[in-house]
């Protein structure tokens, strides 16, 4: 038998969610599988993936063939340079403490950048919202230099405005 990791879709129409399953390579795409190992939704931004990783390395193990796309979600969690590794240490290149520090930092690395991405989108919702709602009128960016000439326009009209007083007073 056979054996597929893929993608089952679910969720309405123009509005996709997948359970990333395991399942006979012959079963319908929303049809029979055999075991549920996470979720993706590419909805988000950035898109969310929730995904069971010793489930999936275990089934890889056994002989299960990911698809292109689960493929590509299993790299982008970290699966795939795992299984890299797990070979490292059958081989003896690499300690299983090797591997788990590897792996660790390699994660800790993803997550990082995923966190970021979320906080920048979460800026940029919170600046439209303002800009929607009215307070906001311009960049924040523009506001400084702005605010930069009127103080060095200022300083400017004083001076001319202390000349000419002293002038008359001569006159």
């Amino acid at each position: 038998m056979a054996v597929k990791i893929r993608l089952a879709r679910r969720g309405r129409k123009k509005a996709p969610f997948y359970h990333i399953v395991v399942a006979d390579a012959r079963a319908p795409r929303d049809g029979k599988f055999i075991e549920k190992i996470g979720s993706y939704n590419p909805m988000t931004v950035p898109a969310t993936i929730q995904l069971d990783s010793d489930k999936a390395i275990d089934w890889i193990e056994k002989g299960a063939q990911p698809t292109d796309t689960a493929r590509a979600i299993l790299r982008f969690r970290g699966v795939m340079y795992r299984l890299h590794l797990l070979r490292g240490v059958k081989k003896g290149a690499l300690t299983m403490d090797q591997a788990d520090k590897l792996y660790q930092d390699k994660v800790a690395e993803k997550d990082s950048k995923i966190a970021e991405r979320i906080a920048k989108t979460e800026a940029e919702q919170e600046a439209f919202r303002k800009i929607v709602d009215g307070t906001a009128k311009a960049a924040p960016v523009a506001v400084e230099a702005e605010q930069e000439a009127q103080d060095a326009f200022k300083a400017e009209g004083a001076t001319e405005e202390a000349a000419p007083a002293a002038s008359s007073e001569e006159e």
